[in-house]
């Protein structure tokens, strides 16, 4: 049989998983990753060589599992924004800076001088504030700048020269015209230190000798260059028709939708990852189920589903935030949170918050759409919240769309897909 591995780099653990030419999974398996180093309240770093280690446990129970077939490609998705600088043999010079690490702010001044008022680099948390932060503490200038997804990809291959177009972004990559831009050259590093930069889905190296003897696979396996692992969670929805949107209902909430033209908003931090000749339009609200969480636990958000009321709205116009602030779908630094009025009954304040978090969903795509994204089709659901069907309902009603469980809600396996593309087109 012929399989294709993904292999997801997340927030708190590494999965893979094997499917085969009919999208069918054969195989997974997942290892825990540690918490980042938190010694100061903006830092977030991580020992790049955690991920490899859990990395090749997973592949190695993959390949013990699978022993008689054949993969035929393995393709990396991982955290959007995580950065490290390595030498040109792939050994890490700094720790990893994660996804969330805004230590970089003393960089934004030299960012807004030479980038686009829209670049999505124009942010503390983007990979190439990272790279002029880091690169301050080396004494040399042999050095390359690698996501998490191009750094393993180089180990897997023995390859470090490529990223993809997805990870690129927020190194200052242009999707549009498919070239890092010109006002690159004013920052202070060689342009040498940037990867070259492929299709994600495009072959770019063959697993090499020494992690087919570590793991158990045969070497010469086509290595894949893969996506964030929001882009695979999107791809693993199977929504693939433009209008078709994606709401992630983890932590905070992500819009996706996927339109034939690109859209940049850096006011709302609204940005397009390039999907072949298609575009993958995202905007994300500080609101979501973290919320939820600091109110209530898991148990009992389960026994209140139960007797929430879609078709009896509270009348609460609630707007839950953690703490001031928003970007997505409304624009203001301080904005308040707005939960006031708690009822006494905690099942009414909890329908409350959804209902909330439902309004702002349908705004979120109301803004998308007026920034010109096409108006979405259906709405598929993953994360956490998405098998809460009281809560499908209620957004159905936002919406007034079809408000779908994707199916698979795995990162990982839309990556597998995507090295089955890569692969067999």
């Amino acid at each position: 049989m012929d399989l294709y591995i993904g292999i997801d780099l997340g927030t708190s653990g590494c999965r893979a998983i094997a499917i085969d030419t009919t999208g069918t999974i054969q195989a997974s398996a997942s290892r825990p990753l540690p918490g980042p180093q938190t010694q100061q309240p903006q830092q977030s770093r991580q020992d790049p060589e955690i991920w490899w280690r859990t990395l090749l446990e997973v592949l190695t129970e993959i390949a013990t599992s699978r022993g008689n077939d054949r993969v035929k490609g393995i393709a990396v998705d991982g955290t959007s924004s995580t950065l490290l600088l390595c030498d040109p043999q792939g050994k890490p010079l700094t720790p990893a800076l994660m996804y969330n690490d805004s230590s970089s702010l003393e960089q934004l001044p030299l960012l807004r001088s030479v980038a686009p008022q829209e670049s999505p680099v124009l942010s503390a948390t983007s990979s190439l504030a990272k790279l002029l932060h880091l690169s301050q503490g080396l004494t040399t200038d042999r050095y390359m700048a690698r996501h998490q997804a191009d750094w393993i990809l180089g180990r897997l291959c023995g390859d470090y020269r490529y990223s993809d177009e997805n990870n690129g972004l927020k190194l200052g990559y242009d999707p549009i015209q498919r070239q890092w831009p010109s006002w690159l050259a004013r920052l202070p590093f060689p342009a040498a230190v940037l990867p070259e930069v492929v299709p994600c889905g495009t072959p770019v190296g063959r697993l090499c000798r020494q992690v087919a003897d570590a793991t158990g696979l045969s070497p010469g396996i086509p290595i894949i260059a893969g996506t964030t692992d929001g882009n695979a969670a999107f791809l693993a929805t199977g929504a693939n028709q433009i209008g078709e949107a994606v709401s992630s209902l983890g932590s905070t909430l992500v819009l996706k939708v996927l339109a034939d033209k690109p859209i940049f908003a850096a006011e709302f931090g609204v940005y397009s990852h390039r999907l072949g000749e298609r575009w993958l339009v995202s905007g994300a609200s500080n609101s979501g189920g973290a919320v939820l969480a600091h109110y209530f636990s898991r148990e009992e958000m389960a026994r209140m589903s139960r007797d929430l009321q879609p078709d009896r709205p509270t009348g609460l116009d609630y707007y839950p935030l953690l703490s001031p602030g928003e970007r997505f779908p409304l624009n203001d630094p301080d904005y308040p949170p707005r939960l006031e009025l708690r009822p006494e009954d905690d099942r009414h304040f909890f329908q409350g918050m959804l209902e909330g978090i439902a309004r702002i969903e349908a705004s979120g795509y109301a803004l998308l759409q007026t920034l010109g994204a096409p108006k979405p089709s259906r709405v598929y659901s993953v994360g956490g919240g998405a098998r809460n069907e009281a809560w499908r309902r209620m957004r159905q009603q936002q919406l007034a769309l079809p408000v779908i469980l994707a199916p698979q809600q795995e990162a990982a396996y839309g990556t597998a897909l995507l090295a089955m593309r890569g692969i067999d087109g």
